[in-house]
């Protein structure tokens, strides 16, 4: 894997287990690959450039619809900001 997009995958990674976790894992070692799933989407959002909105909806719909909770569009839209302001 190239060295940027390892970069990438593994800070956007570590953002969703920390900051995101819309379902309260980040203390349980064995669910670390638990948003795996989700980062190289948002891998590719931040690297093409698109706008914080579509990053927070995206998490947002996971939420909502992935995951059956009810969503937390706000606590999206702050991890987003928190992607889109890294310096990759």
């Amino acid at each position: 894997m190239e060295d940027r997009l390892k970069n990438a995958f593994n800070q956007i990674d570590g953002i969703l287990w920390n900051d995101w976790d819309p379902i309260g894992v980040k203390e349980i070692s064995e669910a670390r690959d638990e948003y795996h799933s989700y980062v190289w989407k948002v891998v590719d959002f931040k690297l093409t450039g698109v706008a914080s909105e579509i990053i927070a909806q995206y998490l947002f719909q996971i939420e909502t619809g992935h995951m059956g909770l009810t969503g937390n569009l706000e606590d999206c839209r702050r991890v987003s900001q928190i992607i889109i302001n890294l310096v990759l």
